[in-house]
């Protein structure tokens, strides 16, 4: 009998030989490799040993105990065959009848415990914010769209912790206080002429239109409330112990700060993982497009639709990109600079928008600054124009900018996929920027007195400014209040309207206009900025996390009713893949450009004098060394040496030789990864192969068979073949 027949006929009697697996390809492949290299023969042979014991796996999982956390794994979890699965389950079985005492309570403590912490995972994800809304999301437009929702969930979560934060070591002592008789010592001043603040109420017969204008940007009855900064002016709080306000308020700060960072860090190291895996091989994307792009969770027809426009893009895209680097591989060095050469001056046209948009930007500031110091006053609505000025001449700037930049890179000469991603890299500069350039220009009229230091007793411009960082949490409350009206205003005046004349108007014009596309990475752009803003205005406005969570609330069902209702997915649409590390890395952006003029506010900036926890020291971080000075010896000493230059050095010394180790570490399993991938390949030749000698034996059996069982045969050859084949089209 043949090696062939011993192989696919076990039925038969015949002498064990493993000639036909040692034809392998894979078993071929280690013995060139055992060849061509004596360096490293024990990884070698321990490659081969491997190799070996998968052909085997039936033996070797009988010899392998259970142990550990694998034998409380349930049974169908486990990556094996069926086979395995019942030879697992009755070794568990009689594994579990000789377990007595403390490993059968052990073991049932454990299962206790996992089924515990699932159905407390399931109660949680009851529990989730706008769970059925975002599966309704999902079900009609897919996965793409519903990143954004997920996006703004995760923004709401984030503002309203915010918000308890700020909440619970700000605000609560302070009105615990007003509503008891604890002792309080207020922050006061040396200096007379610093420490006036005369509040901006109106007194007697208002006009209802005042309130209005406070309402919307933060003035009058609403100045000294807990909205703003000026109203926690005091320094300790007396009960049973002696509470801290100044220092409570700049750790919320900080604390803030780092809880955004850490978790938007951690949400973005799955993306992270997921876009290197997916970015790592082109004929990859390609299969899983072809194979795996197909959302499941559409059910709505016209999502279908849109879902298989969108894969069909996507492949045009790919094969688009493939081109153009044919294209540019083939350039001529006079082709080269020529389109250098234009780049170089789009993006110099380009930049000279960008420092029109800033200058303007600044001119409306200074324009606003000055009428508003100003004791003549003029009409409701002129006012009103006045105050938002700045943030009118920001929202302008950043409608009119995407337009220009969408009509200039299409002369780029760049591929599809790297124009998408770096139009958004400059409307997200233009974006954080635009507010970069409003604090500046606020802080440049804070801290300029005129021509001499000496009218500048205060150390800023006490009299145009008494409480400056009022004032500043007064802008940042106005860019809040007013993003929030441009997004109802466009959703209710521009979509809803577009879509009736769509649906009901037969002209060109609004044929040629269509139907209103929801663009992800615009809508993500646009509550980064409003969240980047609420970073930023947060040590000058308390309450504006609050805010900023009744906003994205609001946010959230204007656009779930205007997607449902006006709007489709784009037809270019954002890679899926990297949508979600791309927004955070945005949001991570946004939060570094926060913290610059929040640490230098803290930092370097004279604190008012007139209002505020900080009134009784130069700066706000002047709090912390004052604190640390009045602690025991012993623990003063160590915050000393945990400030000090040696503990940074060594610190950054230990932190270098983690990220080295970490680097290294990424590096071996891009190794296994790539190792892990050459043995797919391997087994998938090994199966060609395999179903290629089941082809032969199956002819030769055929052949020598009679002619009347030559029907029953060949129909017995088709069922040994259908399920390799069937193997082969899932590995």
């Amino acid at each position: 009998m043949d090696a062939s027949d011993a192989v696919f006929f076990p039925d038969r009697r015949a002498p064990a030989s493993h000639l036909l697996l040692e034809q392998l390809p894979s078993y071929q492949s280690l013995l060139y490799r055992r060849k061509s290299s004596s360096n490293g023969s024990a990884r070698r042979r321990g490659s081969g040993w491997g190799r070996h014991v998968s052909i085997n796996s039936g033996k070797w999982a009988e010899q392998k105990p259970v142990h550990g956390e694998e034998e409380l794994k349930p049974v169908r979890e486990l990556p094996k065959s069926m086979q395995d699965k019942r030879r697992e389950k009755q070794q568990r079985l009689q594994q579990g009848g000789a377990l007595t005492g403390w490993g059968l309570w052990r073991v049932n403590v454990h299962r206790s415990l996992k089924r515990l912490k699932e159905d407390g995972m399931d109660v949680l994800s009851a529990l989730q914010l706008w769970r059925a809304d975002i599966h309704l999301i999902e079900g009609m437009f897919g996965t793409g769209i519903l990143s954004y929702f997920s996006f703004l969930r995760f923004l709401v979560l984030l503002n309203f912790i915010m918000f308890v934060l700020i909440f619970t070591f700000v605000m609560l002592p302070v009105i615990i206080t007003s509503h008891s008789a604890h002792n309080v010592t207020y922050s006061s001043s040396n200096v007379s002429e610093c420490s006036e603040y005369r509040l901006t109420s109106h007194r007697g017969l208002v006009v209802f239109h005042q309130h209005i204008a406070d309402l919307l940007s933060g003035t009058g009855f609403l100045e000294h409330t807990y909205l703003f900064y000026g109203y926690y002016k005091l320094e300790f709080i007396h009960s049973r112990f002696t509470y801290n306000l100044p220092l409570a308020y700049l750790l919320a700060t900080i604390s803030y700060l780092l809880l955004s960072l850490v978790w938007i860090v951690k949400r973005s190291a799955a993306g992270f993982k997921r876009k290197l895996i997916q970015d790592e091989d082109r004929f990859q994307s390609f299969c899983n497009k072809v194979f795996a792009g197909w959302d499941f969770c559409i059910t709505n027809e016209n999502a279908a639709r849109l879902k298989r426009s969108s894969l069909l893009y996507e492949l045009k895209t790919d094969l688009e990109e493939e081109r153009i680097k044919r294209k540019m591989a083939n350039r001529t060095r006079g082709e080269k600079c020529r389109i250098y050469a234009l780049r170089a001056a789009l993006n110099l046209f380009v930049m000279a928008v960008l420092v029109a948009c800033f200058y303007c930007i600044y001119i409306a500031t200074v324009f606003s600054q000055h009428k508003q110091t100003e004791d003549h006053k003029s009409s409701f609505l002129l006012e009103l124009v006045v105050e938002y000025l700045p943030s009118i001449v920001i929202t302008l700037a950043n409608f009119i900018t995407p337009l220009i930049f969408n009509l200039i890179i299409a002369f780029e000469d760049y591929s599809p996929a790297f124009e998408i991603r770096f139009t958004l890299m400059r409307c997200v500069f233009m974006r954080l920027a635009s507010i970069g350039v409003l604090l500046f220009s606020l802080w440049y009229q804070i801290t300029s007195c005129g021509k001499s230091d000496l009218q500048c007793p205060c150390g800023y411009n006490h009299q145009h400014y008494p409480c400056w960082e009022t004032h500043v949490g007064q802008e940042m409350y106005k860019l809040v209040i007013f993003d929030f009206l441009i997004i109802a205003a466009v959703t209710i005046f521009v979509e809803f309207p577009r879509k009736i004349i769509v649906n009901h108007c037969d002209c060109g014009l609004a044929k040629w206009w269509g139907q209103q596309e929801f663009a992800v990475p615009q809508n993500v752009l646009e509550i980064v900025y409003g969240q980047t803003i609420c970073w930023i205005g947060t040590f000058y406005c308390p309450l504006l996390p609050a805010i900023n969570t009744i906003k994205y609330v609001l946010v959230f069902y204007l656009k779930k009713v205007s997607l449902v209702t006006n709007c489709r997915p784009a037809t270019r649409p954002f890679r899926a893949s990297s949508s979600h590390f791309f927004f955070l890395v945005v949001l991570l952006i946004g939060l570094a450009l926060a913290c610059v003029p929040v640490v230098v506010s803290i930092a370097e900036i004279r604190s008012s004098q007139a209002c505020g926890p900080f009134v009784s020291y130069s700066t706000s971080w002047e709090v912390v060394p004052h604190v640390i000075s009045q602690l025991p010896t012993g623990l003063r000493s160590f915050l000393l040496a945990l400030a000090s230059e040696a503990f940074a050095v060594s610190f950054f010394v230990i932190t270098c030789l983690g990220m080295f180790y970490v680097i290294a570490l990424a590096g071996a399993h891009k190794r296994v990864i790539e190792q892990l991938r050459d043995q797919l390949a391997m087994e998938g030749r090994d199966k060609r192969f395999l179903i290629q000698k089941l082809c032969q034996a199956q002819q030769a059996v055929s052949a020598r068979s009679p002619r009347g069982l030559r029907g029953k045969r060949s129909d017995a050859g088709l069922y040994f073949v259908e399920p390799s084949v069937v193997l082969e089209t899932q590995a």
